[in-house]
């Protein structure tokens, strides 16, 4: 392998931060690979997008600007094949989403590519490429070395960074694949619950076991994280007992965030939920513990009933933002 190819997913005119993060992981590994860092983006959107992807550190934008490719996988696998033929032995790299992982996966079908799902850290050894990805629901830590001329590497989200850089990219466009397409996209439906993720959110306010049940997920925790403007989280713990869906579990089998603002409430803070957020900007705990394993890497820690302390901080957030509007 010798280039890196970013595949760029986007929604409503902004690219998803995991592609940013794909984007900025491009550049590295090309690097030391003495290679170039490459980005596909296909759809209606394409060319905005690409305008935005010029403050990132890549050598070459490749645009398919078609609006009847949106919500459609196989357009978005042509356009791939396509430049990743074009450039020669290459590694992409996609998020570990839903389209990243389909996209990536009928991409690797196509070109007999190895194939390293939910990445966590990407190595280059001696021109070879490598990736350290948790299995066995983290019991067992992989490392898998590619041996195909092609790679595909699904990155987990909020582990690499997405960091601008020159802003001197040249965006190029894609030749159509000429072909018809047996599905067109007739209403863009969203299946997941409609509230901002945990890991698109600036602010994550996350509950565990010390809330001692569902209700606080849907009241306490959701009125901060509403305050803030945020999502709300939870431990492996809570997500077990049943108080609220995987879909918000933070931790080592769960979703990695890295937000602005990390506040946990009733977590002890072991190390399986520290390393799903430990990149966090700033970690506030908040727990009737003052020996609490969190209070170890928290930059605040608040002791005391989180049943009292955070209707007042809902009510400081609150006033604060009021008086800003």
């Amino acid at each position: 392998m010798k280039n890196v190819i970013a595949f760029i997913e986007h929604k409503n005119g902004r690219p998803r931060r995991v592609s940013l993060e794909a984007a900025g992981a491009a550049r590295t590994v090309a690097d030391q690979l003495g290679g170039t860092a490459h980005a596909v983006v296909v759809g209606g959107d394409a060319a905005a997008i690409a305008g935005e992807l010029k403050a990132y550190p890549l050598d070459t934008i490749h645009v398919l600007a078609d609006a009847a490719a949106d919500g459609l996988i196989d357009p978005a696998v042509d356009a791939l094949t396509t430049v990743a033929l074009a450039l020669g032995p290459s590694l992409v790299l996609v998020g570990n989403t839903m389209i990243g992982r389909d996209v990536g996966s009928r991409f690797a079908a196509r070109v007999d590519a190895g194939l390293n799902a939910d990445a966590v850290a990407i190595d280059v050894r001696d021109g070879r490429v490598s990736c350290v990805s948790p299995k066995l629901g983290g019991l067992v830590i992989t490392t898998c070395v590619f041996r195909s001329e092609y790679g595909v590497a699904a990155i987990r989200p909020n582990v690499f960074a997405a960091t601008p850089g020159s802003g001197s990219a040249q965006i190029v466009a894609i030749e159509p694949a000429g072909r018809a397409y047996a599905v067109t996209l007739e209403e863009d439906v969203e299946v997941a619950a409609p509230e901002l993720g945990v890991e698109e959110a600036s602010v994550v306010v996350s509950g565990g076991r010390g809330l001692g049940g569902p209700q606080p997920f849907t009241t306490l925790l959701k009125d901060l994280a509403d305050a803030f403007g945020g999502a709300v989280g939870a431990s492996r713990a809570a997500v077990d007992a049943g108080w609220i869906s995987y879909g918000h579990q933070i931790g080592q089998t769960g979703k990695t965030v890295s937000p602005a603002l990390y506040i946990a409430v009733g977590i002890s803070g072991a190390i399986q939920h520290k390393v799903g957020m430990r990149t966090a900007a700033t970690i506030v705990a908040i727990n009737k513990d003052p020996d609490a394993p969190i209070g170890a890497f928290a930059d605040l820690l608040v002791v005391g009933d989180a049943f009292a302390i955070v209707p007042e901080l809902v009510s400081a957030v609150r006033d604060a933002r009021a008086v800003h509007v």
